[in-house]
């Protein structure tokens, strides 16, 4: 009895040595495939097996579609938006994808390379640093800001109404986009109309009627001088050469500046003493002093003199 027990165990522990020798050997020979995941294919890989799957398919074939983003996306993210796109949509969009694919495929075969890279980055910076190309060196302006600034609460407010997927139908983005310009436009023209240059509107002159002359916007700077209004006389004298230079009407209905309608004067540079005083007391609220007065008003006399002699 003893002996025939110890055979027996004998047999068992060979049974199972041959056994674990089998899984070993099993395991050794089988494709890496049958018991591991598959390994992650590369991006050309990728590629080109969806664009296989892809020229294969028939139209509307979604099953097919879904396959090849599911290879593409293995090997590629999302990287390539647009194919994804087309294989997603409904239905795919398996010509586009196509084309795209093959675009993609060609040129990961056929790269584009230089056979000196340094001086190809040389030749990158020296076109680059073209004049015409300023515009992408420059910080964006003031009113760039403003006008990203307008563009974002506006696709706040979109988002707020209508969640992140958008007006959904109701109210068209280019709608609000429109309004939005036009709440720019009237902004813009409200800073102009409070920046051109010109005088207050309610300027008059004193005991005159109707349309000024150059000699009464003279003889009200005369006046106001004298009471010590250097502010108020400054501008009388600029009205006064600004009608000289573009008409009786030019402070009623110009849309030009005190600085462009000098320029139409022979010499504007000789102007200067009585611009910059003005554009500092319109602009920046500062005091025009005697000495400052008295050197603007010497440069007005020359506009004045004709027309006190024609008088």
């Amino acid at each position: 009895m003893n002996t025939g027990k110890a055979g027996t165990a004998v047999v068992s522990a060979r049974a199972l040595l041959a056994l674990a020798a089998a899984i070993v050997l099993f395991v050794i020979s089988s494709p890496r495939g049958a018991w591991a995941d598959s390994p992650t294919p590369s991006y050309q890989q990728a590629v080109s097996s969806a664009l296989d799957i892809v020229r294969q398919a028939s139209p509307g074939d979604v099953d097919a579609a879904q396959q090849a983003s599911v290879v593409l996306k293995a090997g590629t993210g999302v990287t390539q938006p647009e194919i994804l796109a087309d294989l997603t949509a409904t239905p795919p969009a398996f010509a586009d994808a196509q084309r795209r694919l093959t675009a993609l495929l060609d040129a990961i075969d056929h790269p584009a390379n230089t056979a000196d890279p340094d001086l190809a980055q040389a030749r990158l910076h020296d076109v680059l640093s073209m004049s015409r190309y300023d515009a992408l060196h420059r910080q964006p302006s003031a009113l760039d800001n403003f006008a990203q600034w307008v563009r974002d609460r506006i696709n706040d407010l979109l988002r707020a109404i209508f969640g992140n997927t958008g007006p959904a139908g109701s109210v068209p983005t280019w709608v609000v986009y429109s309004v939005g310009v036009l709440i720019m436009a009237g902004v813009a023209f409200v800073v102009f109309r409070s920046t051109r240059g010109r005088f207050s509107g309610g300027f008059a002159v004193e005991g005159v009627e109707g349309p000024h002359t150059p000699a009464d916007f003279f003889a009200e700077a005369d006046r106001l001088a004298a009471r010590g209004d250097r502010i108020a006389a400054i501008r009388a004298l600029c009205a006064g050469v600004a009608a000289t230079l573009a008409g009786e009407r030019t402070w009623e209905g110009s849309p030009l500046t005190v600085r462009e309608i000098f320029q139409r004067a022979p010499d504007p540079a000789r102007l200067r003493p009585l611009l910059l005083p003005f554009e500092a007391a319109v602009y920046g609220g500062r005091e025009v002093d005697e000495e400052a007065y008295g050197r603007a008003a010497a440069v007005a006399a020359q506009f004045r003199a004709p027309l006190e002699k024609a008088a």
